[in-house]
């Protein structure tokens, strides 16, 4: 490790698997609750367990991002951390506000939540994904300002590098468009048109440009490859990146009010997203094969080429499959979004948090060539029972999706099921996924395992 403002990022890696973990948990209890419909429910009801479940997506996937720009950044920049003190306070007081704010929702009626924090005030409560009291909504912008401040201090103060510059402007875009979230109209199309501005343009815009640099970053330092020439690949992947996911907001908005243009801006744009996906997948591959030299941190290697294919899939594949108008028309809302949803999250942004994670961990624990050789091997395994599990959710929501839009859509008004007739029929797809949610349980336990072996073994120290 080049700097020792670097270990910050450590508690930050941390602090986001528990929470990983924790979002797990609470999926497991939704599938179980799919099926069981009373399981836990006295104590923890599904809507409970699904915003417990979508904020700790968030709120883990932000301590990666931020652990990961903590570590990158000095090293890009050429030089210490603006303030390791602040990142630290940074911390501090994310992490209680993220363990405060699920306790409330666990703890606490939503609505009696809402009361004792003053949503009256300045209400923006009761969406989805945008669940978290105002109190804790104007605590996060300020934790972002920090931390954008940090960063920013810290490039301008080194290199201005390709990696860092696509960096920070995505951080800066993460800052500024989470401030929608205060926009709370009481036009119920207003306020799903600006919602999206939050949600879509988080996870298919300015998340991207972060995913694109700590990829580019770790692909630089596994392979050797020339920065030139990792650098031309980002340049072009984001802004095809941007142009697509920008426009292509619009596949959100063919059934909620706006005009009928969107139809069309939706569909074209958001047909192209899957370009820069593919893209990706491209230049990682490309870039391992150039590689001139065989870093021993192989399994860190594999992490990046598993990010690349399984964005593609998640986002690029599954996302295509039910953005055009026509298609969508009948898909809207159905279990083939859940399993875009789960393979895109997981594949574009859970993976790459799991791959700075393990590039970067076993460097700041002394380890410069990755981790042990034992250690490498149960963390591939967990790398594959993670992505095989997690595309058998996905194979099992997207028939579940396809016998939904069947049973429940296509069918003349007289011959359609109703919704819980449909939903009855789908269980054994249901089966399915909970199964495979336990073996990714079992990946990630595995790939917590990995941490704690072969701590003696040569290659650590080679």
């Amino acid at each position: 490790m080049k700097y020792a403002s670097q270990q910050v990022a450590k508690p930050y890696f941390i602090f986001a698997l528990i929470l990983f973990a924790g979002q797990i948990l609470f999926g497991l209890v939704m599938g179980t609750q799919y099926i069981i419909g009373d399981f836990l429910s006295g104590y923890i009801p599904f809507n409970v367990a699904r915003m417990v479940h979508t904020n700790l997506l968030i709120i883990w996937l932000l301590f990666g991002f931020m652990g990961a720009s903590y570590y990158l950044v000095p090293e890009e920049a050429g030089t210490e951390l603006h303030s390791p003190l602040l990142a630290r306070i940074t911390f501090w007081v994310f992490a209680v506000a993220a363990v405060a704010t699920i306790l409330g929702y666990l703890l606490v009626p939503y609505a009696k939540l809402a009361e004792i924090t003053y949503n009256d005030l300045l209400p923006t409560m009761g969406r989805e994904f945008l669940e978290q009291p105002t109190i804790t909504k104007i605590g996060i912008v300020i934790v972002c300002l920090s931390f954008v401040y940090n960063i920013g201090m810290t490039i301008l103060k080194g290199r201005k590098t390709v990696v860092n510059m696509v960096l920070v402007t995505g951080l800066i875009g993460l800052t500024v468009f989470f401030l929608f979230s205060f926009y709370n109209p009481s036009n119920l199309v207003l306020d799903k048109y600006f919602w999206w501005w939050v949600v879509h343009l988080w996870v298919e815009g300015v998340w991207e440009l972060i995913l694109g640099a700590i990829l580019a970053f770790v692909l630089i330092k596994v392979t050797g490859v020339d920065r030139e020439v990792i650098e031309k690949w980002l340049y072009v992947i984001v802004a095809l990146a941007l142009i697509s996911g920008l426009i292509g907001m619009g596949h959100h908005y063919f059934w909620i009010g706006p005009g009928e243009y969107w139809l069309w801006l939706g569909s074209i744009f958001s047909a192209l997203e899957p370009v820069p996906f593919f893209m990706m997948v491209l230049f990682a591959f490309k870039m391992v094969k150039k590689r001139r030299h065989e870093h021993k941190n192989e399994v860190a290697t594999l992490w990046a080429l598993g990010t690349a294919v399984m964005a593609f899939l998640g986002a690029g594949v599954w996302g295509f499959l039910h953005t055009l108008a026509p298609v969508n028309y009948y898909t809207h809302g159905s279990q083939l979004t859940a399993a875009h949803g789960h393979l895109a999250f997981f594949g574009a942004y859970a993976m790459i948090v799991m791959t700075i994670i393990s590039y970067a961990m076993p460097i700041m624990r002394g380890r410069p060539q990755g981790n042990s050789s034992s250690a490498q091997r149960l963390e591939r395994f967990a790398f594959w029972t993670m992505c095989l599990s997690m595309i058998g959710i996905t194979l099992a929501l997207t028939v579940a999706g396809a016998a939904q839009i069947a049973f429940q859509r296509l069918p003349e008004s007289g011959e359609a099921l109703s919704f819980m007739a449909t939903q009855e029929k789908l269980i054994p797809f249901y089966w399915i996924r909970l199964f495979m949610g336990f073996v990714f349980l079992a990946g990630l336990l595995t790939y917590f395992a990995s941490f704690f072996v072969g701590k003696t073994d040569k290659l650590s120290h080679a």
